[in-house]
Formats: structure tokens, sequence, C-alpha cells
């Protein structure tokens, strides 16, 4: 038994040692520039640069449906690609460009508002993309005016005089 627990031991010992190669033998310059022009390459974001972040409609009454356009500029040394974008809430819906935006070129994100709530308003979009960050955020903000005799309760609405 001790035999052979040897033999196996000795036999393991010469698999590994004659497997064994130097692996900078392996390696093909030719391999060793491509990946690092590709690692330089992977470090060149797009740069989504807003002439605005952030807009107030001012006052308006409830209910008004109003809408602004940020523009944006690609600042940065890769195409810019908007995944998504999103607001913080149903009543704010943002459209934008589908298309890749080059560098240099420019771009539109589009955010409407139902003018829903009452008093001081604030709106976060963000907008997911292939930027460093990978998200960015515009807002939007407006005092909205309650109609004389309607009181808002929640999602319902009362009239307080006829």
């Amino acid at each position: 038994m001790k035999k052979s627990i040897l033999i196996v031991a000795v036999l393991s010992a010469f698999i590994f040692t004659s497997c064994k190669q130097d692996a900078a033998d392996k390696v093909n310059e030719e391999n060793v520039a491509a990946a690092a022009d590709r690692d330089a390459k992977a470090a060149d974001y797009p740069v989504m640069t807003f002439e605005e972040k952030e807009f107030d409609f001012g006052t308006i009454d409830q209910g008004t449906n109003v809408e602004h356009v940020f523009k944006f500029s690609n600042t940065g040394k890769a195409p810019l690609v908007i995944v998504d974008a999103k607001s913080s809430c149903g009543c704010t819906v943002p459209s934008f460009t589908k298309d890749p935006v080059a560098p240099g070129e420019s771009g539109e994100l589009l955010v409407k508002f139902n003018g829903s709530g009452k008093n001081q308003v604030s709106k976060t979009v963000t907008i997911t993309a292939n930027t460093e960050a990978g998200k960015e955020t515009v807002q939007i903000k407006a005092f909205v005016n309650a109609p004389e005799g309607v009181t808002p309760v929640g999602n319902s609405v009362i009239q307080t005089n006829n």
C-alpha cells in the first residue's frame, strides 16, 4: 500500500512539472499592442453637456400642460447612447433622442409636465446613458396655482363653492 501511494505521488509530481511551460514565451507582441490600444479607448467616454440642467416654468394654473426641451451636446470622445429617461413621478413624461449622438453633435430631451400638485413643485428626470457616471439628471420646477374654490385632497378635488 505504501509503495502504491509513493508511486502515485511520484507520477503526480512528474506530470505537474513536465507540463509547466514558460508563459512569457507565448505572449504575442501584436496582441499586447492591440490590448493596450483597446484599454486606452475604453477610458474615452461620451460626455453629456446640457445647455441648462434646471428649468423653471414659473407660475402655472393647476392642470395646465407645459413642456420644455433640454438641449445637450456630446462633448466626449465616444458616441453617446441614451438607454432610458425616467421622471420622479407619473405627472412628468420625458422623451429623448433614440439614435446615438456622435461626439460634437447635439440631441434633445423633451419633458412634459401636466401641472399637477399645488404650490412649489419640483420634478427630477434621470437619464441613463453610457457616460462615465452612467446617470445624468435634469430638473423642472413650477409654482402651481389651484383654481379658486377648489381644494385638492389627495388625488381628489373638492368643490367648495357653487
